[in-house]
C-alpha cells in the first residue's frame, strides 16, 4: 500500500507526542562542543575554541586535519541544513520530501556537472581534491558518531538519516545556478516580444548600457515563458516539509587616507535569503599555511569572505550573463533529433531513476543536445540551457580556496581567474595599505546581446570566455575608495556583451554620497557600522521632491507628513510606513499607464528607478497633453489611496503608524509545519527598518511587507588591527534549536549591532567559552 509523506509526518508527530516535549528533545540532542572527542580519520589532535558568539576557531597541525576538523565542526552545528543542500544538488530531495520535489530533482540532475573531474578539481586550487576529501571525511566522522549516539532532532522529526558525503557533493551546481543569469529574463523578454514586438519590448526595459532587443531573423517565441520552467530553482530556495493531513549585496574598501587609523577599512554585507539556519557559517581556520577567518556556506570548505594575516576581501554579485537559452528545432519524424549544421543530430538520452518518498520509483529520460540540457519541449521545439555551470571550476565559492591564502595584490589577482561562479565584484585591502577591486567570473564571449533565446542551428555560438584581466578592476583608485552594490561596473564602450540588467542604482549612490562627504582622515569602524545600517532612501527623497512641486502651498495632512520627513525608513517612522505603501501605489499606477495590457503579466511592475524616471520626465504618450498636471494629480491621488490603505492596515490615527509594525522578519525553518515545531524552530517576527533600495537592504513581500531577503551576515575589517574588526551573523551559528547559539545573535542583528571578530590567539582565548579537543 502506498504511504504518502503526510503519513510519515503523522507517524513522526505521534511518536513525538509519546516522548518528551519537542523543546526538551531538541536540547537533549544538541552537539557536544566541550571536552575531548575521538574523531577517527584525524592524524593529530586539533583544538577547537568556540567563542561566546558561537564562532569556532580551529587550530590544527596540518592542512588535512584543519579541513577534516572544519567538516566535523560545521556538521555539529548545521548537519540537517547541509544534508538538504547536498540533496538539492544531487537531485534527491524527493526521497525525503515526496513527489512535490520531483520536478526540482529532475532539473538538478539535468544541470549536474558531467565533465572532466580532474580539470574540475584543479580549477579551484591545485589541492582542492585533497581538501574536499578531508572536509567530507570530517563530516562523515560526525555522521558516524551521531548515528551511534542519536541523530539531531531535525532528522528525528523529518524521519530520515543523513548519508555519508563524497568530495563531489561539494561541487553543487544548483548552488551555482542560483547566482548566475539570465535564462528566466530571456524567456520573459521573449514572451513580451512575441506579444508587442522588439521595439516596444525594448522601451519597457531598463537596459544599461542602452541596447535594443535583437531577435534572430524569423524567430518564433510563441508559447515561451518563464512558466515553462516551474521547479528550476537554486539551492537557497526554501525547502519546506509539509504539515500533517524559504540576491543583492554591498561592499566597499577605503584607503587609509580617508580613515582615522591611517589604514584601510573594508566592509561587506552580502544579501541572500534570510532563514533559519543562516545561509552563512562563520569559522576561523589556523594551520601551517592557513590563518583565515570569515564566513562561507556550511557545505563548503574554506572561507568565502573575510581576511587572513595579510589581506581582506568581500564581494557583491557582479551580475554577468552566464546563461543562454537555445531553441532547437525538432525533427517531426523523430522528436529525439534536432536540427544542426550539416543535418539532424540525435539527442543524448540519460535514464535516471528517482526514489520518491511514499511512492514507487520514477524513471525519467534526461535529454541533452550539443548546447546542453533540454529544459522544455512542445513537440516542435526544445528549449536548451547553455551555461557556464557545465564548465570545470564553476561550483559556487570554491575559488575562495585560492584567495584564502593570498598574501598581496599579486596573489589576489592570480586567484581571480579561479573564481568563476558566482560572478562577483570583489573588493580588496591589505596591511601594506593598498586597496582595490576586481569584478570577476567566467563570462562567455557572444556576438549577440544574450537577452533573448537564440536558434540552435548555428550562428550563435560562444567563441571563448572574456579574459579575467579584461574584466573591470582597479588598484589604489584616486577616489580613495571602491564601492559596489550589484550596480553596473563595466565602463562605457565596454567591448563585450557581459550583461545589460543590473540591480539597484540607489544603494551604491547612497554609499558614495556618504563616503564622498566624509572628511579625509575621519572614517572609523563606527562610521562603517552606521553606513551598513543606513536607511536613508534616495528614491523617497526624489519622489517627495516631485510631491512638493505637486502640492504647492496647500498640502493636506498626509502630504505634510511626507514633506516633513527626513526620508529615513526607520522602524518607528509613520512617514516611512506611508511612503512604502505609496511607492506600491505609484508602481501600480505608472505601470498601468506605461505597460500594455497584454504583457502586464509577463512584464510585471516597473522597477522603482523606472517609476521615478517616468514621473520625473512625464511623456505625453503616457500622461496626455497636460502631462505635468496629470503627473501631479497621480502623485496626490495615489498618496490618498496609500493613506487609506494604511488606515486599514494599522490605525486611523497617523501618530500610531510605524514601518516596523508591518515590516517584520520571521526566521522560518524547513520543518516548521510539523506538529509543535513552529514554536521551537521559528524565531521572531522582529520589526525591521529599511527597504530593498536602502543600504540596509531589507527586501519584502509586496502583499505582506514581511522581509524576505537582505544581509544575514555583515563584516567590517580593520587593517590597522585585525582584532578591532567586527561582524555579525543571524540568527545564530548553530542550526540546532536546543543550542545556546541557535538564536543568540538575533538581538544584535535586529539592533544593527556587531560583535568583535577575535583573531589573534590572545583575543580568541579571552573570548572562548567552550573548548573541544578532537583526537585521532
Amino acid at each position: 500500500m502506498k504511504r504518502s509523506f503526510f503519513f510519515f509526518i503523522l507517524m513522526a508527530s505521534l511518536a513525538a507526542a509519546q516522548n518528551a516535549p519537542l523543546a526538551d528533545r531538541a536540547k537533549a540532542a544538541v552537539s557536544v562542543i566541550d571536552g575531548t572527542v575521538k574523531a577517527p580519520g584525524l592524524e593529530k589532535p586539533v583544538k577547537v575554541r568556540r567563542d561566546r558568539w558561537g564562532v569556532a576557531h580551529i587550530y590544527a597541525q596540518n592542512q588535512h586535519d584543519l579541513f577534516f576538523a572544519q567538516g566535523y565542526v560545521v556538521a555539529q552545528d548545521r548537519l540537517f541544513q547541509m544534508e538538504l543542500w547536498k540533496r538539492t544538488g544531487q537531485g534527491r530531495l524527493s526521497e525525503v520530501l515526496g513527489p512535490q520535489a520531483l520536478g526540482r530533482d529532475q532539473y538538478a540532475r539535468l544541470l549536474r556537472y558531467r565533465g572532466d573531474m580532474k580539470a574540475e578539481y584543479k580549477s579551484y586550487s591545485p589541492d582542492t581534491q585533497e581538501i574536499l576529501e578531508a572536509f567530507t571525511g570530517g563530516i562523515n566522522a560526525y555522521i558516524a558518531e551521531r548515528t551511534k549516539t542519536g541523530l539531531p532532532v531535525e532528522f528525528q522529526i523529518a524521519g530520515f538519516k543523513p548519508e555519508p558525503w563524497k568530495p563531489q557533493d561539494c561541487l553543487n551546481r544548483m548552488a551555482a545556478f542560483a547566482m548566475t543569469g539570465n535564462v528566466f529574463s530571456e524567456l520573459r523578454h521573449a514572451e513580451i516580444v512575441a506579444a508587442i514586438g522588439a521595439d516596444k519590448a525594448t522601451a519597457l526595459a531598463d537596459f544599461d548600457p542602452p541596447v535594443k532587443l535583437d531577435p534572430a531573423p524569423g524567430a518564433d517565441f510563441t508559447g515561451l515563458s518563464t512558466r515553462a520552467l516551474t521547479g528550476l530553482v537554486g539551492s537557497d530556495t526554501r525547502i519546506e516539509f509539509p504539515r500533517k493531513a524559504l540576491e543583492g549585496s554591498n561592499d566597499w574598501t577605503i584607503s587609509g587616507a580617508l580613515t582615522k587609523s591611517g589604514k584601510p577599512l573594508l566592509a561587506n554585507d552580502p544579501h541572500r535569503v534570510i532563514a533559519e539556519p543562516s545561509l552563512r557559517y562563520m569559522v576561523h581556520l589556523v594551520a601551517p599555511g592557513w590563518d583565515v577567518i570569515g564566513a562561507g556556506e556550511p557545505g563548503l570548505p574554506g572561507v568565502a569572505l573575510g581576511h587572513n594575516q595579510n589581506i581582506a576581501w568581500g564581494f557583491t554579485i557582479f551580475g554577468l550573463d552566464q546563461q543562454d537559452s537555445y531553441i532547437e528545432e525538432l525533427n517531426p519524424e523523430n522528436p529525439l533529433q534536432y536540427k544542426a549544421i550539416g543535418g539532424w543530430k540525435t539527442m543524448e538520452v540519460v535514464k535516471e531513476t528517482f526514489a520518491v518518498r511514499g511512492e514507487p520509483d520514477v524513471s525519467v529520460d534526461l535529454k541533452f543536445t550539443q548546447h546542453g540540457p533540454v529544459l522544455w519541449q512542445d513537440g516542435n521545439r526544445a528549449l536548451v540551457l547553455h551555461w557556464v555551470g557545465s564548465e570545470p571550476g564553476t561550483a559556487g565559492y570554491l575559488g575562495s580556496l585560492a584567495v584564502d591564502r593570498a598574501k598581496n595584490w599579486d596573489d589576489f589577482e592570480a586567484a581571480m581567474p579561479r573564481w568563476k561562479v558566482p560572478s562577483e565584484n570583489i573588493v580588496y585591502a591589505d596591511r601594506a595599505g593598498n586597496i582595490g577591486e576586481h569584478s570577476t567570473g567566467l563570462e562567455p564571449i557572444r556576438k549577440w546581446t544574450g537577452l533573448l533565446p537564440v536558434p540552435g542551428t548555428g550562428g550563435y555560438e560562444w567563441t571563448g570566455f572574456v579574459p579575467t584581466a579584461e574584466l573591470p578592476h582597479s588598484f589604489n583608485p584616486a577616489a580613495g575608495y571602491v564601492a559596489t552594490a550589484n550596480n553596473k561596473m563595466i565602463p562605457d564602450g565596454y567591448p563585450y556583451n557581459v550583461g545589460f540588467e543590473w540591480y539597484s542604482v540607489y544603494r551604491v549612490r547612497r554609499i558614495k554620497e556618504v563616503l564622498d562627504h566624509a572628511a579625509k582622515g575621519s572614517l572609523t569602524i563606527e562610521d562603517m557600522q552606521n553606513l551598513q545600517n543606513d536607511v536613508l532612501s534616495i528614491p523617497a527623497r526624489e519622489l517627495i521632491g516631485l510631491l512638493r512641486t505637486a502640492v504647492g502651498n496647500v498640502p493636506d495632512a498626509d502630504e505634510q507628513l511626507l514633506l516633513n520627513w527626513d526620508c529615513k525608513v526607520t522602524r518607528d517612522s509613520a512617514a516611512g510606513a506611508l511612503y512604502e505603501v505609496w511607492s506600491q501605489e505609484l508602481a501600480k499606477a505608472v505601470t498601468e499607464k506605461v505597460v500594455p495590457e497584454n504583457v502586464k503579466a509577463a512584464a510585471g511592475e516597473l522597477e522603482l528607478n523606472q517609476i521615478v524616471d517616468h514621473l520625473s520626465h512625464p511623456e505625453a504618450e503616457h500622461f496626455g497633453e497636460n502631462r505635468d498636471e496629470q503627473r501631479n494629480q497621480l502623485l496626490r491621488t495615489t498618496l490618498k489611496t496609500a493613506a487609506t490603505r494604511l488606515v486599514g492596515l494599522q490605525a486611523s490615527d497617523p501618530s500610531k503608524w510605524s514601518w516596523g509594525a508591518m515590516h517584520k522578519m520571521k526566521f522560518r525553518h524547513s520543518l516548521d509545519q510539523a506538529d509543535g515545531a513552529e514554536a521551537v524552530f521559528d524565531l521572531g517576527p522582529v520589526p525591521r527598518p529599511g527597504d530593498e533600495e536602502t543600504v540596509d537592504a531589507t527586501g519584502y513581500e509586496a502583499n505582506t511587507f514581511s522581509q524576505n531577503s537582505g544581509a544575514s551576515y555583515r563584516e567590517i575589517l580593520d587593517l590597522s588591527d585585525w582584532d578591532k574588526s567586527m561582524a555579525v551573523n543571524t540568527p545564530g551559528q548553530s542550526g540546532q534549536p536546543g543550542s545556546k547559539h541557535y538564536s543568540d545573535l538575533l538581538p544584535l542583528w535586529t539592533e544593527g549591532q556587531y560583535f568583535p571578530l577575535a583573531y589573534s590567539p590572545d583575543a580568541v582565548k579571552k573570548a572562548t567559552t567552550d573548548e573541544m579537543t578532537l583526537r585521532p
